[in-house]
């Protein structure tokens, strides 16, 4: 019998720079404190192994930059995590970090799939988002994993940045599908004002233009699909069998395992979060406290309201109560959704406006049995 999906997610917040769009719990002045978070995350998981936490079908690496430390730091954590067997182990990676001792020591120890932030092939593009990369090391770190033994490789692409052209994304897109990866994933910039992004934005700056994402959307699925990969998520396209494990575990409202700061877990039906900075989770571990900073428990009728939007989001769709066949019969014959059986499916239009959809199917009662 395959073993009930459990994930752990290993938050790492260090970074050599800071994106101008990022506003994640990341820090580029504490690389001191390295050593110390490693030593707790190990403590953590060993803490939660001895307490009966489930073997690990996925585990991912996210950040920040994991590819940051050194590999024998990352694989320390790694080591540290029961698996079961067949386990998707992902590490994201920048492709200026990583070299091929530091990619076979990975793959040595397990890791099986790698995501590498590309975010864009055009160089004033990356210049616009204040990515440091060459986009030549791009192929040069896909043909590294490929050495390495590495079959599973992810990039992320951001479209819609002020100043980037459709011939720009098309490009792109093109260099993506040219690496012979089996995953892309394709956002769309959005601007938090907190970032530097943000502020120049704030001062007057051009912003993303909705039309325009929509348009650079679209183009990603006639592109991506021509090559052969297939829409799972609304932000995710893989070839057939490569979707990402862990992420299907997030948007089915599975279980996982929050480690690191600013780490977000699901365990027992219950909702939580650990502290956001490197210091606050490297001195709770040490004391032998919980790093948790809050937690919540969702309501019957909230959990599946949620359950519905995120299976809504996804290839299977939804499936949808008979209250809402009506709502459900306009939006098809608006060309937002499809019927597939008795679940519910976005199209590639509905996609572009998987709120609204949502929020409509919603208010008319659409919830159904999972």
């Amino acid at each position: 019998m395959a073993p009930v999906p459990f994930g752990v997610y290993v938050h790492i917040p260090f970074c050599a720079a800071r994106c101008d769009y990022c506003d994640f719990a990341t820090w580029t002045d504490r690389a001191h404190l390295i050593d110390e978070y490693v030593d707790a995350c190990v403590a953590d998981l060993t803490r939660r192994r001895d307490d009966g936490s489930p073997n690990a079908t996925s585990v991912f690496f996210g950040g920040g930059t994991p590819s940051l430390l050194r590999a024998d730091q990352l694989v320390r954590i790694l080591d540290a995590i029961t698996r079961a067997d067949g386990a998707e182990v992902t590490v994201e990676c920048n492709p200026d970090s990583v070299d091929a001792a530091k990619l076979g020591a990975y793959r040595h120890a397990g890791v099986n799939r790698l995501s590498f932030g590309v975010q864009s092939m055009s160089p004033h593009v990356l210049l616009a988002l204040g990515r440091t990369h060459d986009p030549a090391n791009v192929a040069r770190a896909v043909e590294l994993a490929r050495d390495a033994g590495f079959e599973r490789v992810n990039v992320d692409l951001i479209y819609g940045t002020p100043g980037e052209t459709a011939d720009d994304w098309r490009a792109t897109l093109a260099g993506a599908i040219a690496l012979g990866v089996q995953h892309v994933s394709a956002y769309a910039l959005t601007i938090e004002p907190a970032t530097p992004l943000g502020r120049r934005v704030a001062s007057g700056a051009a912003a993303p233009d909705d039309d325009v994402q929509a348009d650079r959307y679209l183009v990603a699925e006639e592109m991506l699909t021509a090559a052969g990969f297939e829409w799972y998520e609304v932000s995710n396209w893989a070839r057939p069998g490569e979707e990402c494990r862990h992420n299907l575990l997030y948007w089915g409202e599975g279980e996982y395992l929050a480690i690191g700061c600013a780490a977000h877990g699901h365990t027992d039906g219950r909702r939580w979060w650990n502290v956001r900075t490197p210091e606050r989770y490297i001195a709770a571990i040490a004391g032998g406290t919980s790093a948790e900073a809050g937690a919540e428990r969702l309501e019957p009728d909230a959990w599946a309201e949620e359950a519905c939007a995120l299976a809504l989001r996804t290839r299977s769709g939804a499936p949808v109560a008979e209250e809402a066949a009506t709502v459900v019969e306009e939006l098809a014959a608006a060309g937002f959704v499809r019927r597939s059986g008795d679940r519910v499916v976005l199209t590639a239009q509905g996609r572009l406006l998987a709120s609204d959809v949502t929020a409509r199917l919603l208010l008319a009662g659409a919830v159904g049995t999972r």
